[in-house]
């Protein structure tokens, strides 16, 4: 929870010290003017302030909610780029004008004193709202990125009572503060925070179908690391940074930070010429209201001795009627908060047709009633006393619209969908307990929705059985390319083996090894030097990529003939072990998307070559995989989504296009010799094909009916 309080702990403290500084210069100016019986001024215009901020992230917060997933991405990336923008500013703002900071704020007073009470109002009220505003939207972002943690809330209100404790310090000249060094750290600070802020937007973003590059991966280190660990989960959530970043996440994160930072560190460096001052805006308000600190009543009761009586003579001898001292402070809460409810109304945070309905088996889609057509939210509610799925259906053909799993006894959370003309039932599926149907009901009206037809186990049998038969076939090949292998090694011919090393390993990559399809035997097959404490030295070092880095790295036969020979054993192991191996069913999927996620992780980086110079060989032979692995499942795909698998061929088709490009007269061109062009187009279109082949898993999910 720590890791995520402290950016939100900063903002709170750096905000809640500015809007301070100004409440104090504020106060200070009046008092200095003998103007104390305007107080409650300021304090009514800092209250509309506050009271604005907290109505914005009430919006914010409940606008967000009622959205689509892709829009609430997208959403909130947007609202983290603005915040970003917005304590960029900040930053920089208060590092240039914290000097005349006191001056120009007593100017305005001063000019709002001669024009009435409204304006001393409005002027307190900017002069607080802006602080307000950027420190409801940064935290509101920062909430985002931190999930269903307190952190962020906790850290904000802990950053902002020590800020109110320092700026009352500074006013009664309890304690000084060298608050040029105090902002220069924290905003060298902010800006780091930011960065991972941006980051986060733009993922945001790209999971919003907002910007593109989704798949396109710089580094995916989440089997290396555990995002579980202590320093995982400190480093993610003060910075932002996490085990898998894309290419422009990490891009727009160095070059903000090198950017902006290189400009404050530079505008830090100029300003150091100049004498610093030990106690700056605060400390200026203070000594301008010396003789306030002698009278405790010079806070927001301030003034009281003016408004005590409830009327006053009128210009004709007739004592009008003032109106109460709380009827404004009021009116600057009310109306924000109504205006904020207003805009989240409209929203849609009570969708025309939305309802609670009950989730059981003797309940299931009780209150339910026809909803108008469009996107509608319900409150899914389990009256029961087992966990339950849940699935909105058109009773005719069981195609979903929404569904909600795992719904906890006692537990109530939103299902949202989009209803056009049809019919519509609720189907309840208890844990351990049969399936329910409720009642249909009929909807009247266009629009269009485009239910997912459910996928039953019994209909990935077929594809299940057509894959295993594949990979059955190929680890047969495997076998005896492997024993060539070790007879190359055995009698001594290098170059022989060279050839064969290559042909095996496309043979094993072809088959779709991803993600631990073959459990323990891919480590010894194809495993890595991640994890190994002498690297490529290490005696757990085997395989395929053992026997590489020997027959490039001048190892003589003899060396590599033991890891040749133990590379066949385990072929033969994993062959006779695979027909008994328990495969999911709902695993082949997520084969699509996993198999060419590897590929763009090791291959496409180079960081699997061990010295061959053949990555885009492999990358060849993972995409004849997928696309082996689509063949099989396109009788299920085609009658769910058509389109998807025109989109997905011609994605295939571009991508082998350009591996073949990097294929002349039996060699491979290595990865790190293409050009950067040739590079960046092949980076592009893997990453094209793993956004397209996304919606795969979720098209042939297998739903419970039973």
């Amino acid at each position: 929870m720590w890791d995520d309080a402290f950016p939100s702990f900063l903002i709170g403290l750096r905000e809640g010290l500015e809007g301070g500084l100004i409440v104090s210069i504020l106060i200070a100016t009046l008092v200095r003017a003998e103007a104390k019986s305007r107080l409650p001024q300021v304090w009514t215009g800092v209250l509309a302030a506050v009271a604005l901020a907290m109505s914005f992230g009430a919006v914010l917060t409940f606008s967000a909610a009622n959205m689509p997933t892709t829009a609430q991405e997208a959403f909130g990336g947007t609202l983290s780029v603005i915040a970003v923008a917005f304590v960029t500013a900040m930053v920089f703002w208060m590092r240039r004008s914290a000097r005349t900071l006191a001056g120009e704020i007593k100017e305005k007073v001063t000019g709002a004193l001669a024009m009435g009470a409204g304006m001393l109002v409005v002027t307190s009220f900017l002069a607080v709202g802006r602080e307000g505003l950027e420190t409801a939207l940064f935290l509101w972002t920062t909430a985002q990125a931190a999930g269903e943690s307190a952190g962020p809330m906790i850290g904000a209100g802990v950053g902002i009572a020590i800020a109110t404790g320092l700026c009352w310090g500074l006013y009664r000249r309890v304690l000084k503060i060298n608050l040029t060094k105090f902002f220069t750290a924290t905003g060298a600070v902010l800006i780091v925070v930011a960065a991972g802020v941006l980051g986060y937007g733009l993922r945001d973003l790209q999971e919003g179908g907002v910007l593109p590059g989704k798949s396109a991966y710089a580094f995916d280190l989440s089997r290396s690391i555990d995002p579980s660990a202590w320093y995982s989960t400190l480093v993610q959530g003060v910075f932002n940074l996490t085990p898998t970043m894309t290419w422009l996440q990490v891009v727009a994160y160095v070059g903000y930070l090198g950017v902006v930072m290189a400009l404050f560190v530079r505008g830090v460096r100029g300003a150091t010429a100049k004498p610093a001052k030990t106690v700056a805006a605060a400390g200026m308000a203070a000594g301008a209201a010396t003789d306030v600190a002698a009278e405790p009543g010079a806070g927001a009761g301030a003034g009281a001795d003016a408004d005590a009586d409830a009327a006053v003579p009128g210009p004709s001898g007739v004592r009008a009627r003032r109106r109460p001292v709380w009827l404004v402070p009021a009116a600057v809460v009310a109306v924000p908060a109504v205006v904020a409810g207003a805009v989240v109304a409209l929203s849609g945070s009570k969708p025309a047709g939305a309802g609670t309905v009950s989730v059981s088996e003797r309940d299931c889609g009780k209150g339910f009633t026809a909803p108008k057509p469009g996107r509608q939210t319900f409150q899914m509610h389990n009256t029961g006393d087992k966990a339950s799925e849940v699935y909105l259906i058109d009773p005719a053909t069981n195609a979903v619209y929404g569904e909600i799993e795992g719904l906890a006894p006692g537990t109530t959370r939103d299902l949202v969908a989009t209803v056009a003309g049809g019919s519509y039932a609720w189907r309840c599926v208890p844990t351990g307990g049969k399936a329910v149907t409720s009642a249909a009901v009929r909807v009247s009206g266009g629009g269009a929705a485009k239910p997912v037809v459910p996928v039953a186990e019994a209909d990935l049998a077929a594809p299940l059985t057509a894959y295993k038969q594949y990979v059955n076939q190929g680890l047969s090949t495997l076998v005896a390319q492997t024993k060539q292998l070790s007879d190359d090694m055995a009698g001594g011919d290098l170059n022989a083996a060279r050839t064969d090393w290559l042909t095996a390993h496309r043979t094993y990559a072809s088959l779709g090894a991803a993600y631990g399809t073959f459990q323990d035997f891919d480590k010894k097959i194809n495993g890595r030097t991640a994890g190994l404490p002498d690297g490529v030295h290490d005696k757990a070092f085997t395989g395929f990529h053992r026997i590489e880095y020997g027959l490039w790295h001048g190892e003589s036969a003899s060396d590599l003939k033991a890891p040749a020979a133990q590379l066949a054993t385990d072929v033969t192991g994993l062959q006779k072990a695979f027909p008994a191996q328990d495969f999911d069913p709902a695993d082949l999927p997520l084969r699509t998307h996993e198999i060419l996620e590897n590929t763009l992780q090791f291959e496409l980086t180079g960081e699997a070559d061990q010295g061959s110079g053949t990555t885009l060989a492999t990358a060849d032979a993972n995409l004849a995989g997928t696309r082996e692995l689509l063949g099989v499942l396109r009788p299920l795909l085609a009658p769910r989504d058509a389109r998807l698998l025109s989109v997905v061929d011609g994605d295939i088709t571009r991508m082998q296009k350009l591996l073949d490009s990097a294929h002349h007269d039996g060699s491979w061109t290595p990865v790190g010799r293409l050009d950067p062009i040739a590079r960046a187009r092949l980076n592009g279109a893997t990453g094209q094909l793993l956004e397209d082949l996304a919606p795969v898993p979720d098209l042939l999910e297998i739903r419970k009916s039973a």
